[in-house]
């Protein structure tokens, strides 16, 4: 069986196909994943070589009325006539779309194949690009159940947000550490911004910094490409220790070593620190479609899972007190780590495979 996956332009929709990918191949089957053309994705990828990728341009959407809407037309025709040439040598039996409008084409040109087609939301509130390709379905795949009520006109089927077999088992505390020059026994904090970074919260943290120089307390900072010098200095200032990075390609050493960890909510990184039972202090990314990162983070911190913090409300005062309160309570660290746990999907990524095969057979 042959299924195209379309999931690039951030983690968020890459991780969660990878691991799709994972499973379907050692069922027997073969991969195709469409990816965008943005540096995530190349970074994410080149190390895959056991996987078969076909890059897509991106085709975001803008208004209805804008005039913008015309050069997306094209721009869409021309995605199009390209996964059809793909699929013309690949011949698909289903595609699988993780959202974004990269997916969208691949969506549609599945469709006018009459072969089964599928999107996987993995957020509490779709995208826009999930809103659309869900008109062209066979079902809907849903990372939280929270999601069902946006899709009222299509079959849906609760499987979680799938999980890389990388991610699938903790490393030792001590190696994890070890990785990363770090010291056993020390608090470990995880800075993450997401695939790309976060400038604002890199920046929160750096005000953070001197209110924290008192503390027991190690940090693993990925900032994304443009703030790694300028973190690394400010750490080296304060004489905090810190091991700083663009971008981890081996998350499972990262999320092994944490205690606890400081990220923005995309459902993606959610998943991944409910797998691992960290506690979080949670910052959703403001302008994130229809604010979806909120509602995210709202169903962690619902279940004790994680504290919130607004983009407006995040300063270096604010974010020293929150960090401090958490440090100071080790029975509420490990209660919030125990309730993420609790949150971790089992087998998703065997569940959206399960559901696929079902259509195909």
């Amino acid at each position: 069986m042959k299924l195209v996956i379309a999931g690039g332009g951030t983690g968020g929709h890459l991780f969660p196909a990878l691991a799709v990918a994972e499973v379907w191949q050692q069922r027997g089957g073969e991969v195709l994943i469409f990816i965008s053309e943005k540096e995530i994705d190349a970074l994410a990828t080149k190390d895959r070589s056991e996987l078969r990728f076909e890059k897509l341009p991106g085709v975001g959407m803008p208004r209805l009325f804008s005039p913008a809407i015309f050069g997306f037309v094209k721009r869409f025709r021309e995605s199009v006539a390209s996964v059809r040439a793909v699929y013309k040598k690949f011949q698909p039996d289903a595609v699988l779309g993780m959202g974004g409008f990269t997916s969208t084409a691949p969506i549609y040109a599945g469709m006018r194949r009459k072969i089964p087609t599928f999107v996987h939301e993995s957020n509490a509130i779709p995208g826009k690009a999930n809103k659309l390709n869900a008109r062209m379905v066979d079902a809907v795949l849903l990372g939280f159940e929270e999601c069902e009520t946006f899709f009222p006109h299509s079959r849906c089927e609760v499987t979680g947000t799938p999980v890389r077999q990388t991610l699938a088992n903790p490393l030792p505390r001590e190696e994890a550490l070890a990785a990363f020059g770090l010291q056993s026994g020390v608090p470990t904090l995880l800075v993450m911004g997401g695939s790309q970074g976060a400038h604002s919260l890199n920046e929160a943290i750096i005000k953070a910094l001197p209110l924290l120089k008192d503390l027991s307390l190690q940090i693993i900072h990925l900032t994304g490409p443009q703030d790694e010098q300028v973190m690394t200095a400010n750490y080296r200032r304060e004489g905090i220790r810190a091991h700083v990075a663009a971008f981890c390609h081996q998350m499972e050493v990262a999320y092994s070593a944490a205690d606890f960890v400081i990220a923005r909510s995309g459902a993606a990184s959610l998943t991944e620190l409910s797998h691992f039972g960290l506690a979080s202090i949670l910052v959703p990314y403001p302008h994130a479609a229809e604010d979806h990162q909120t509602r995210n983070a709202e169903i962690y911190v619902k279940h004790g899972a994680a504290v919130l913090m607004t983009q407006d409300e995040i300063t270096g005062e604010s974010l020293a007190k929150q960090l401090r309160d958490i440090l100071q309570s080790p029975q509420r660290l490990e209660r919030m780590g125990e309730r993420a746990r609790q949150l971790a999907p089992q087998n998703a990524a065997e569940r959206v495979a399960d559901v696929i095969g079902k259509f195909c057979q």
